[in-house]
């Protein structure tokens, strides 16, 4: 296997580095978001708990259907609505 530079234009060289350069950059978009995920989850990790917290709540009260009240729903989503606006 030869690992030429290709035309000085893009031409093979493009094409026999194209997937190891296409792998990196997939992995610096990954390691990017790993980095912004750990700074949101420092900043807003709590306020997201509760956020997900209020959401699982409406979700299970949606899907027991007629065993939850309209009130209740009415609660749940007051919640969340308290919980973005902070």
């Amino acid at each position: 296997m030869t690992h030429g530079s290709g035309d000085g234009d893009g031409g093979e060289g493009r094409t026999q580095y194209g997937p190891w350069v296409w792998t990196a950059y997939r992995a610096h978009n990954e390691l990017l978001r790993e980095k912004l995920k750990k700074r949101f989850d420092a900043q807003e990790g709590p306020w997201l708990d509760k956020v997900a917290d209020a959401l699982v709540e409406i979700v299970n009260a949606r899907w027991e259907g007629g065993r939850k009240k309209e009130k209740e729903l009415e609660r749940l989503y007051a919640k969340l609505g308290d919980l973005l606006e902070e």
